[in-house]
């Protein structure tokens, strides 16, 4: 009995450590591949050394029983430089072929730890992404769900209910904008997007695009439209505004209140430029290679104080691609950031 309940303590024991520890494993699977690797290498080291031990003691072993034979000391010798040649040739053989295979390793390590380095960034990215995305659409929702109790529950003047009204409607465009990126951000990773270009005046779709997102969004800034008239390109109108809804409302994230957002549109050198720029903190240089990336934000998302999901740029990027632009970000001269995206003048 004692043996049974002493078994059942350590099976517990077993159990709870496993429990503590498979965090910690989970989160360092290099060290497990670096083990590996150290014991390969301890036995290649282990072989090799005994393949040129057991090449030296044939060598030994042939040349006594060369003396064994009785041959004249001329043919002794001739036939101990033989061996021995043989003997360096194998040595040669064993270090090139040793060589090689440090050389395939070191390149193996190097490629798997990359590997490990990005997938680790991509499960950071993505758990960063699922906390973020479940605060933006619960935060809608719960706004909007307490909006319409307040409608239901209380006797409110005409002017308090057009005002809360409004409010919901802000929040499920927020709600529509976010579920909108998600499910084009599938679409793009599945490869089954087509974009359905027809030749537009851009100048007319963009501003009276801007302005109904003007009124839609609750922002404090100082909103400038600098666009050229009758600019016109070849777009997909239902795809385009994504472009410039996502660069604007990123503009509205990250700059001051009673800053500078401008959204413009020009012609340069038979190229169109569509470009938003605004006053805020800007872009550290580091970072900047990184933000077009699927889910990429700085900063952890448990502790970031601005909205979004990390999609956003995603998409823009991608979109601009399939419009043939380059988007290209750059220090404001008045601080900030100015996105820019150039696309070719099709005649």
């Amino acid at each position: 009995m004692c043996q049974y309940v002493t078994g059942f303590r350590l099976t517990r024991f077993f159990i709870t450590f496993v429990k503590m520890n498979a965090n910690a494993v989970k989160t360092r699977p290099l060290f497990w591949f670096y083990i590996l690797v150290a014991y390969v290498l301890v036995q290649f080291i282990w072989w090799s050394y005994l393949m040129v031990d057991l090449n030296n003691e044939i060598y030994h072993l042939k040349t006594e029983l060369n003396l064994l034979k009785g041959d004249s000391l001329d043919d002794v010798v001739m036939k101990g430089n033989e061996l021995n040649e043989k003997l360096h040739k194998r040595w040669m053989m064993i270090f090139g072929e040793g060589f090689v295979f440090i050389g395939v390793l070191v390149a193996g390590i190097f490629q798997v730890r990359k590997t490990f380095k990005r997938e680790a960034e991509l499960a950071l990215q993505q758990q960063n992404f699922l906390l973020s995305v479940t605060h933006e659409l619960k935060s809608p929702i719960a706004s909007a769900k307490l909006q319409l109790q307040t409608l239901q529950r209380h006797e409110l003047s005409r002017e308090k209910q057009k005002e809360i009204i409004a409010d919901a409607i802000n929040d499920t465009e927020r709600l529509n904008n976010l579920v909108e990126n998600i499910l084009l951000a599938a679409k793009i990773e599945n490869s089954v997007f087509v974009l359905h270009k027809e030749k537009h005046n851009l100048s007319e779709y963009l501003t009276e695009g801007m302005n109904q997102t003007m009124r839609a969004f609750n922002y404090k800034q100082k909103v400038v439209l600098a666009i050229e008239p009758d600019i016109y390109m070849s777009i997909d109108k239902t795809t385009f505004p994504s472009i410039v809804l996502n660069l604007f409302e990123n503009a509205v994230k990250y700059s001051p209140a009673e800053s500078t957002i401008t959204v413009g549109l020009k012609k340069q050198d038979r190229k169109i430029i569509l470009f938003v720029s605004d006053e805020g903190g800007g872009i550290p240089e580091k970072e900047k290679q990184f933000i077009f990336q699927k889910f990429y934000r700085v900063g952890n998302e448990e502790i970031r104080k601005t909205k979004g999901t990390g999609l956003g740029l995603y998409i823009v990027d991608y979109l601009v691609k399939q419009h043939e632009g380059v988007i290209t970000v750059k220090n404001n001269s008045k601080g900030g950031t100015v996105f820019e995206i150039v696309f070719s003048e099709v005649s």
